[in-house]
């Protein structure tokens, strides 16, 4: 755990969409607050377009950003390690707790490409807005 400030570790499988969205609006919203980190469980090899567009459009950025495999180290140094949707599984770390975010899946419902990407970032945004809250 740190010391200085809150260290946030955002996981999902891939580490392509979710979780880098999650991480990139902690970082615009909290700024030098915290420290900020995403990681997946099965991490692909690129981040999803459509996800880093609507990002970019919304001032957030994942800039220098990339898929990035979840280790140990990282839910050991983290302060909150927050999974987002129901997929990623983690292993159990001694010490670690961690929160699940089981955000919307507008696809569910049938609304797919842009529409559903800008629901699932409006979602995201408000799960992140109140942990940071909580950690003010």
């Amino acid at each position: 755990m740190s010391t200085d400030r809150p260290s946030l570790v955002f996981v999902c499988v891939k580490n392509g969409g979710q979780s880098q969205m999650a991480a990139a609006l902690a970082r615009q919203l909290a700024g030098d607050r915290v420290r900020v980190t995403s990681a997946g469980t099965k991490p692909g090899d690129k981040l999803n377009g459509l996800s880093v567009q609507v990002l970019e459009e919304s001032g957030a950025s994942v800039a220098g950003e990339h898929p990035k495999q979840l280790t140990e180290a990282m839910m050991l140094g983290a302060d909150r390690v927050v999974v987002l949707g129901e997929e990623a599984l983690l292993p159990e770390v001694p010490g670690v707790a961690v929160e699940r975010w089981i955000t919307d899946e507008p696809s569910l419902r049938g609304i797919e490409g842009r529409e559903r990407m800008d629901l699932v970032l409006a979602d995201i945004r408000r799960h992140v807005e109140a942990l940071l809250a909580e950690l003010d």
